[in-house]
């Protein structure tokens, strides 16, 4: 990386994801390591209305056979329609780029504005507001600030996974 790049947030967070993806794609079992942490951190956020329904794991989705469909059921039209909905969260690049400033660390809207680069405060504060409602993103409030966070593991593992099937 460059020296402009180290001071870079987001420039830091996609090396970070390239390094990631060179892991996964050499072996190297990133992927667990994130739900691992993620099953330990399970039960922290109690289910909001509208959270999709978690599909349990069968013996065919650990087994992962070719040619076979991860799980033995389709999940219920309201879970399809509830990932639907999360996967268009991640359709504006706006808020992709504030999810990658938050992988980095924890951020206020000026300082994510600034991060972002080209977008007022207030454009990132509606679209904090699509991240919240889609579970992405929390906050907490440090005197008059309130600061962002990426909600649990599961987002940066998302993003970590489709950077990686990008950069195939």
């Amino acid at each position: 990386m460059s020296d402009d790049s180290v001071n870079d947030p987001l420039a830091r967070a996609a090396a970070d994801l390239v390094r990631s993806a060179e892991r996964i794609s050499h072996g190297e079992d990133f992927v667990d390591r994130v739900a691992d942490a993620a099953d330990a951190a399970e039960g922290e956020r109690p289910a909001a209305h509208g959270d999709a329904a978690v599909v349990p794991a069968t013996d065919a989705c650990e087994a992962r056979t070719p040619g076979r469909a991860c799980c033995d059921q389709m999940p219920d039209e309201e879970v399809l329609y509830d990932l639907a909905d999360l996967f268009k969260v991640f359709a504006d690049t706006t808020r992709i780029k504030i999810l990658y400033a938050l992988m980095v660390e924890d951020l206020n809207v000026s300082d994510l504005a600034e991060a972002v680069g080209g977008v007022s405060q207030s454009a990132v504060s509606h679209q904090l507001r699509i991240l919240k409602q889609a579970h992405l993103v929390r906050f907490r409030r440090e005197g008059k600030q309130v600061i962002y966070a990426l909600s649990d593991d599961h987002v940066y593992a998302m993003l970590s996974q489709g950077l990686s099937h990008i950069c195939e």
